[in-house]
This record gives structure tokens, C-alpha cells and sequence, in this order.
């Protein structure tokens, strides 16, 4: 079961990764980090690129569940950032979910991945909308979405690919967020993204691929359909903004 198994979680020193490990260390479950640098309160620690495969064929030995959210996490520079991390990374990373044998994959994708429809107001945007990538980085995530699906078709594997709403990095991210409306919208708190992927790990539902929304609770306009994760995951929001970022708005 993978309730008894062992979590990877990539990225796990980052601020979902942080939020993430603490949440299915309080689970009960056991969680190996793979970042560029040691994940804070974990005793296992891989430290390594992801683009390393030596590196995360080591990470990914005697896992149950993988929770890949290392990239580069927003628009950048394709060949010295969004290439390494989301393209070469991304293979490297569910090509070893593959050969171990890895039976849960949950990957972090982007609401920018249907940036147009909510620009157009077409909300609530629900999974099996076309994809209208807002730029390079939400096209790499099209790219993880597609891996993912064929994971899960070919091997298969039970993946979900979770199209992630805004959790804010610093404070002036934060500051962006309380300035616009339909950010608020998609606010994402640290807490209940670690929430909804640890549902994501231990959902008892039967899952090829699904796509799921997560955000906390929308201060005016719902623009992400959460029937999909209330239905599979059983999530429900429990923040909505400012809260979980409310120092940061006054700086770090």
C-alpha cells in the first residue's frame, strides 16, 4: 500500500516541497527529498539535479509514490532553464518512475496552462479543456502533461497531473497577488498545497490519468474547476488569501 511505502518528493526544498513533506510526515508516512540543495526536516535527503540520472535512479530506489515538483518555476531562459530542468528533467525523472516500477506519479503543472481561457473569463476551466499555454514554461507543462499521460497508458501507472494555482515564491509575488483580482481567484496557500498532494498520494480511488485544479478558496470568481479533485481526492480548501502568506506581504 502506499500509505506503508516510501514518498519522493523533487523539489522538496522549495516552498510547496517544504509545505508537502512536513504534510505527509504528519500522515504517518516516510518522505526522500531530491533537490539541488538538503530538504529541511527530512532525514533522507538526496541532494542532486534532476537532470542527473544517476542521481534520481539513486532517489527513486524503493519508492511508492513520487511527487515530482522540481522545474523552473516560471518563464526563463529555454536553453539554460526551462530545457535542463522541464524537458530534460521531466525525462529523466518519469523515466525512472518507469523502470522502478512506481505504481503513483503526481506531477506539478501550471495553471498557466489555460491561461487563455481564463483571460477570456471561460471559467470555471475544467480538465479536459484544450490546452492555451501562456508562454515557454506553461508549454514545458504541457510537455509533463503529456509524459505523464503516456506513463500512464503505457506502463500502467496511476498519474495525476495537477495544474497548480499561484503559491507566491517572495513577497513581491505576494504583493502581485493582493493587487490583482483574479489572482486572489487562484491563490494556492502553502498549507493546502501540501494538502492536496498529499490527497493526491494516498486517494484509495482508482486512477489511470486525471487532471486536477488545485487552489485555495476564491475570494470572488471560482476560475478552477474543483469537482475533479473533490470527487478523487476528496479535497476541499481550507485557506483562502491572504491566508498563509499574510507576513509575507510586508516583506520576507
Amino acid at each position: 500500500m502506499i500509505s506503508e511505502g516510501l514518498v519522493l518528493v523533487t523539489g522538496a526544498a522549495g516552498r510547496i516541497g517544504r509545505a508537502t513533506t512536513a504534510e505527509l510526515q504528519k500522515c504517518g508516512l516516510r518522505v526522500r527529498g531530491l533537490d539541488i540543495v538538503a530538504a529541511p526536516g527530512l532525514t533522507d535527503s538526496v541532494v542532486g539535479s534532476i537532470t542527473n540520472r544517476d542521481v534520481v535512479r539513486r532517489a527513486m530506489q524503493g519508492v511508492s509514490a513520487l511527487v515530482h515538483l522540481a522545474a523552473t518555476p516560471d518563464d526563463d531562459d529555454f536553453y539554460t532553464q526551462l530545457l535542463p530542468n522541464n524537458l530534460v528533467g521531466v525525462y529523466e525523472v518519469i523515466e525512472a518512475a518507469r523502470e522502478a516500477e512506481v505504481p503513483r506519479v503526481v506531477l506539478a503543472s501550471t495553471g498557466q496552462v489555460v491561461w487563455w481561457q481564463r483571460m477570456r473569463h471561460d471559467y470555471p476551466i475544467g480538465p479536459d479543456v484544450q490546452p492555451t499555454p501562456r508562454g515557454w514554461y506553461a508549454a514545458t507543462k504541457c510537455f509533463l502533461e503529456a509524459a505523464g499521460r503516456s506513463l500512464a497508458e503505457a506502463a500502467g501507472r496511476s498519474v495525476l497531473a495537477v495544474r497548480l494555482g499561484w503559491c507566491p515564491r517572495s513577497s513581491q509575488q505576494a504583493r502581485e497577488i493582493d493587487a490583482t483580482d483574479w489572482a486572489r481567484d487562484v491563490y494556492l496557500s502553502p498549507g493546502d498545497a501540501g494538502r492536496f498532494l498529499t490527497a493526491c498520494v494516498l486517494t484509495t480511488a482508482e486512477i489511470r490519468y486525471a487532471v486536477v485544479y488545485a487552489c485555495s478558496k476564491p475570494c470572488k470568481n471560482p476560475i478552477y474547476d474543483l469537482t475533479n479533485a473533490r470527487e478523487l481526492l476528496g479535497y476541499e480548501p481550507y485557506d483562502i488569501w491572504p491566508q498563509g502568506v499574510e507576513d509575507m506581504l510586508h516583506g520576507e
